[in-house]
């Protein structure tokens, strides 16, 4: 299982613990919601926060995993609730090796539905 496989598994256990296992101890991690998280105290307040908040991850389905000694990449699909509202949407992250743990993560989203264009717009 790569680091980048643990990582998500972490969030799919809602254990903090796992997902720090992965991070180096200044780690940088860029939430594709915007908030950058440096380190793992800030890490595990936002995790923990999170779940807090009734932060469910109800499932993280990995699609596509590139993985190389210092680099991995996975495109997915992120199915969670949070704050009563249940959500899904399709994403990737970047995650960059150090001494075998992640030390930058950058995840991106998808910011409609993907569909097949067919000449007009949605």
């Amino acid at each position: 299982m790569t680091l980048l496989e643990q990582y998500i598994a972490g969030w799919r256990a809602h254990d903090v613990a796992a997902i720090l296992a992965t991070l180096s101890p200044d780690c940088v991690v860029i939430e594709s919601f915007g908030p950058i998280y440096r380190g793992h105290d800030w890490v595990a307040r936002w995790v923990s926060t999170w779940l807090a908040e009734d932060g469910q991850v109800i499932d993280w389905t990995v699609h596509n995993l590139r993985s190389s000694p210092n680099d991995e990449t996975a495109e997915w699909t992120f199915h969670y609730k949070w704050r009563g509202e249940e959500k899904s949407f399709d994403g990737a992250t970047i995650a960059k090796l150090t001494d075998g743990k992640i030390s930058y993560l950058r995840e991106y989203a998808t910011t409609a539905a993907l569909y097949d264009w067919r000449g007009e717009f949605r």
